[in-house]
């Protein structure tokens, strides 16, 4: 199924072939056994663009956030982004998978998944600004050079996501991020790609999120997790963002 749905996004690949080289970004989302497409920068051609659950940002380059925007906007689900306009069902307890288009091996980093109830609303009309998210999962510097971006490379540019098994049903935004940190030995070096997917969780779960904060408040340029030299001797690394994990229990 999954290379079904790939096969058809070819014309959109083949126009950003060249970019995507050096980038990457969540193109499909397996859950529950069903594939969902997420936010393909090639969408932009596309008069109008699809209903997806992936979130719209306008970054044709497949570029990154700065840390000079980390309290901007854009650091919420990248550039100018607007709500995805459609939902990936899942099952609270169960893993979800992130397919990445591609990554670069220099890219070096972390990975953060962050989850924001969008309330009764739903998430299609959310204010990005609104959203409070907590951190449900990281990974990131394991040993000498290897990171958790080697690790997606590895699964083939498949990363994992579990939803909290205690997660009340509601829709909730995915904030999926890799922050690449080759360039981080530089103020202004790190490079951000958050990439949001809206949710629709079902299950029997009954607790809701609580102790989250805006996107915008994550992060600043100078802290030890984003300033950081990958090409020295490491002995430890700082994950950025809140240090707690929400779980549920």
């Amino acid at each position: 199924m999954l290379l079904s749905v790939f096969t058809k996004q070819l014309p959109v690949i083949g126009a950003l072939i060249t970019s995507a080289s050096c980038h990457g970004f969540v193109q499909f989302i397996v859950a529950n056994g069903k594939n969902y497409t997420g936010w393909d920068p090639g969408f932009r051609f596309q008069n109008p663009p699809p209903s997806i659950p992936g979130w719209t940002a306008d970054n044709p380059d497949i570029g990154f956030v700065s840390p000079e925007s980390f309290a901007n906007p854009d650091i919420i689900c990248h550039k100018a982004a607007t709500p995805g306009q459609a939902y990936v069902d899942v099952t609270a307890g169960s893993t979800l998978t992130l397919q990445w288009f591609t990554w670069p091996d220099s890219h070096k980093g972390p990975i953060i998944d962050y989850l924001a109830d969008c309330g009764t609303a739903g998430c299609a009309e959310a204010k990005k600004e609104s959203l409070k998210f907590v951190k449900i999962a990281q990974a990131s510097w394991k040993s000498g050079n290897d990171w958790a971006s080697d690790d997606l490379i590895r699964n083939q540019f498949k990363w994992q996501v579990k939803i909290p098994a205690t997660l009340k049903s509601g829709h909730y935004v995915l904030r999926h991020e890799i922050i690449a940190l080759h360039g981080a030995s530089n103020v202004d070096g790190a490079q951000a790609y958050p990439q949001c997917i809206n949710l629709h969780v079902t299950g029997a779960g009954s607790k809701s999120i609580s102790g989250g904060v805006p996107a915008t408040k994550f992060y600043k340029e100078n802290d030890p997790g984003i300033l950081f030299n990958i090409y020295g001797e490491i002995t430890s690394y700082p994950v950025p963002g809140p240090s707690s994990i929400w779980t549920g229990s």
